[in-house]
């Protein structure tokens, strides 16, 4: 493959900045990132004229519809950004010969598993943007076999909107809050997503499918506050609450424990324990970096 060039969407996202940020520690990469602003992925027109300019050796996708609860009201935005992009993206990336990273969640699950979930346990999303993100998959593997697609769960990063940054704006306010401690799950730090990412890319052994990342470790929402709490030793009194507590539009799976095996044997990636990278990210966001 001549070129070096890796394209990222969505370059404003948590994992997009991440990417960014990752740039001086690849210099044998020319990675060019563009915003929704720049480059919407649902303009296929645009996307024709970047591929055409930049003719790109690798597509990491990191543009997606993220409102879970809005996705409940606006399926068609959802399916079209998180679905039909997606399936037209790596169409493209098919004609060119570029090798297409999508990203995808655990939320193309039920949530009734009861042990880490694999690639190829049965999918059946319980809300619309699940729902959406699963359309995106299908297309992305009908039209282009050739992509790798990466599903995740429980996102958090310096940059963004997430629950670790909005747990410590909460923890700062409050004199007591409530977190749910009936969905189970394993956090991922962006950061380490992005470096899979990138590490996937430098090793040059493709092998397509579906795979999934987190970081190490099973806990409840309930308990990740907890933790969070600790590193910033705030006084808040945090409330366990059931999820039916707590409504929201969208259902959320109770259980999206996923089995990380596939992608640490194929790509020799090893994986960091959730409490140690927490540990990290509020540091950074603690001291503003």
């Amino acid at each position: 493959m001549a070129s070096n060039t890796i394209i990222v969407s969505g370059s404003k996202g948590q994992l997009g900045c991440e990417l960014k940020e990752l740039t001086s520690s690849y210099p044998q990469f020319e990675i060019i990132f563009f915003d929704r602003a720049q480059l919407s992925i649902d303009n296929k027109e645009l996307l024709q004229e970047v591929f055409e300019k930049y003719q790109p050796a690798y597509f990491v996708n990191c543009a997606a519809y993220t409102a879970v609860d809005k996705a409940e009201s606006e399926i068609e935005s959802a399916n079209t950004i998180n679905g039909i992009a997606v399936g037209n993206l790596a169409s493209l990336c098919k004609a060119f010969g570029t090798r297409f990273i999508h990203i995808s969640t655990d939320y193309v699950f039920n949530g009734n598993a009861t042990a880490p979930l694999k690639e190829t346990d049965e999918v059946d999303p319980v809300n619309a943007y699940g729902a959406s993100k699963l359309l995106g998959e299908k297309l992305a593997l009908q039209n282009n076999p050739e992509t790798i697609i990466i599903r995740t769960s429980w996102v958090y990063s310096f940059y963004g909107k997430n629950f670790v940054k909005t747990m410590l704006r909460l923890l700062s306010e409050k004199q007591s809050i409530g977190v749910v401690n009936d969905q189970v799950g394993s956090p991922t730090y962006a950061a380490d997503l992005a470096e899979a990412v990138m590490q996937i890319i430098l090793l040059g052994k493709w092998e397509a499918g579906i795979y999934n990342f987190s970081n190490e470790g099973i806990i409840t929402w309930f308990e990740f506050a907890n933790e969070i709490k600790r590193l910033v030793n705030s006084r808040c009194i945090i409330n366990e609450l059931t999820t039916a507590q707590f409504p929201t539009p969208a259902k959320r799976p109770k259980y999206s424990v996923l089995d990380k095996t596939k992608i640490q044997q194929t790509f020799s990636l090893e994986l960091k324990d959730w409490k140690e990278r927490l540990g990290v990210c509020v540091d950074k966001l603690k001291t503003g970096y």
